[in-house]
């Protein structure tokens, strides 16, 4: 499994912080490499909500559905299917001062045979943080600034 990690300080106070990002939807706001997250599931955030992702990786557009598997007090864990891989993906959110730190990890497992070139794709999978990083932290200060 590759796992990509990173945390940013944002000026927006945890609990909207939380809001926002765990409305899984918004994605496409802060990540450049998802220009594509719909909610399939109507209503409030919940274990079990799925949505539709279309992301950009090494210049090919894969789609992935996604569900909510874990769904507590500033915690939320997704986990992203399609043929060739498997994502988790977890935001963590703690309050900081008057604003918040929000921590958002990425796991992926390729499935099937290209499994075994995993290793390889680590560094395109590593470039992905820093742009998406950067989104979440501008689009939440923005946010803060109203």
């Amino acid at each position: 499994m590759i796992t990509v990690t990173g945390s940013v300080e944002t000026n927006l106070p945890a609990d909207q912080a939380f809001a926002y990002m765990s409305e899984f939807e918004n994605t496409s706001e802060w990540d450049p490499s998802t220009p594509v997250m719909e909610k399939l599931t109507p209503g409030p955030v919940a274990v079990g909500h799925r949505y539709h992702a279309e992301s950009e990786f090494r210049g090919k557009r894969q789609s992935l559905e996604y569900e909510v598997i874990e769904l507590t007090q500033n915690h939320i864990k997704l986990r992203g299917r399609n043929k060739t891989v498997t994502a988790f993906d977890s935001i963590d959110v703690s309050p900081a001062g008057e604003g918040s730190v929000v921590k958002y990890t990425a796991e992926f497992s390729i499935n099937g045979p290209a499994k075994i070139i995993q290793p390889l794709l680590k560094p395109a999978f590593m470039s992905l943080r820093d742009p998406a990083l950067n989104g979440i932290r501008d689009k939440l200060n923005s946010l803060a600034a109203g």
